[in-house]
């Protein structure tokens, strides 16, 4: 009998496992059954947290460490990581400027930057690298990328000529923009921008208005700090001919889309998209008999671009069966066997303590997937 091919191609379990602990576990799981198949790891990820880890295994990247300014202009370590063919490196805006970084009582969104941002795209600039990977979830700043500009070399000046503080707030005094001495290096590199959310820079649907909450923003701050970006477009397209104010993505992490779009060379993809592409993922589906993904939680919403459902979906274009693992099985996961997933399961064994359950999910995804593989074994 021609032994399978299994390809493994999960999300990371949050806070329990990385994407290539995950494959790990799965592997040990099949193989108490099938000793002798193929195992295909591809960690995954969709452009949210985990995404530089997963691009950094699945290629043979490397992880590199930075100090940078943090969102309330604080020292933090952020990192960046380079793939394994060298040019290419991975940028998640979060591990500089992420909300994780600001305690829930300094959140303020007219304050904080996205400065550190920028220099960790000047620090991959300073590696000779010709492409760039930037996921722009999880951020705490609604500055309209105006810091990630700031370092790489712009000047945002007011009437007087002064440079603004750093912060979304201060937007509204802005009267030029130099971009004379910005880093000459950015027209010579693709910047990729893993964004998942359509919503402009400003109104209603715009950054400050949907995601200014979360961030610590107060309803009178969501008005001065839409205001502020609008002003910002404003002074954008009338000095420097860029119209970000109304494109799709604009205002995802605070407006770091628009600024990015504005200041780079930059274009607004699907994070799932972009991990499958550089992941190899789908030459390497045409070898699989079996393919399974999963993440820590799934329900009705995986199938908004989320790691088992994009996986599913090249996997069902390459006519492959597709089975998940998760931790939590929420509520609408049945609509995801109209997506192409064909089986989910759920690895937690018993009730117990959030904590204990993490400390567990490597060894209930191995059950699990063991459990699993002797199901299969008997339709061998």
């Amino acid at each position: 009998m021609r032994e399978k091919t299994f390809v493994l191609a999960p999300d990371s379990f949050k806070e329990s496992m990385t994407a290539k602990e995950v494959c790990i576990a799965m592997e040990k799981g099949l193989r108490s059954v099938y000793p002798s198949a193929r195992y295909i790891h591809v960690p995954m990820a969709d452009g949210g947290e985990g995404t530089v880890q997963s691009l950094i295994d699945a290629s043979g990247g490397q992880i590199h460490q930075l100090e940078v300014t943090g969102p309330l202009g604080q020292p933090v370590t952020a990192a960046y990581g380079i793939l394994g063919d060298g040019v290419t490196a991975a940028i998640e805006m979060a591990s500089a400027s992420g909300i994780q970084l600001v305690r829930r009582e300094e959140r303020n969104p007219l304050l904080t930057t996205t400065y550190g941002t920028g220099e960790l795209i000047r620090a991959c600039l300073d590696q000779g690298i010709r492409k760039i990977i930037i996921g722009i979830g999880g951020s705490a700043t609604n500055d309209g990328g105006a810091g990630m500009a700031q370092a790489l070399g712009a000047r945002l000046l007011d009437e007087s000529g002064t440079e603004l503080p750093r912060g979304g707030g201060a937007l509204s005094c802005l009267a030029m923009i130099d971009t004379t001495h910005m880093d000459a290096r950015l027209q010579e590199v693709e910047l990729i921008v893993a964004c998942d959310v359509t919503n402009p820079l400003c109104g209603q649907q715009g950054a400050s208005a949907v995601f200014g909450p979360q961030k610590g923003a107060t309803p009178e701050m969501v008005v001065q700090l839409d205001g502020a970006l609008s002003h910002y477009a404003d002074i954008i397209q009338s000095q420097l001919g860029r119209a970000a104010r109304d494109i799709p993505g604009a205002g995802a992490a605070g407006g770091l889309g628009a600024g990015l779009l504005t200041f780079t060379r930059a274009t607004l993809r699907r994070g799932i998209e972009i991990v499958i592409e550089y992941t190899g993922l789908r030459d390497k589906l045409a070898e699989a008999d079996i393919v399974f993904t999963g993440e820590g939680g799934m329900d009705f919403q995986t199938k908004f671009g989320k790691t088992p459902h994009g996986v599913a979906v090249a996997a069902k274009a390459a006519g492959k069966p597709v089975i998940a693992v998760t931790g939590h099985m929420g509520e609408g996961i049945e609509t995801l066997y109209d997506e192409g997933i064909d089986a989910i399961f759920g690895i937690i064994p018993r009730t117990a303590g959030l904590d204990e359950l993490l400390a567990q999910g490597p060894y209930n995804v191995q059950r699990t997937m063991e459990n699993i593989a002797r199901t299969l074994r008997l339709l061998d």
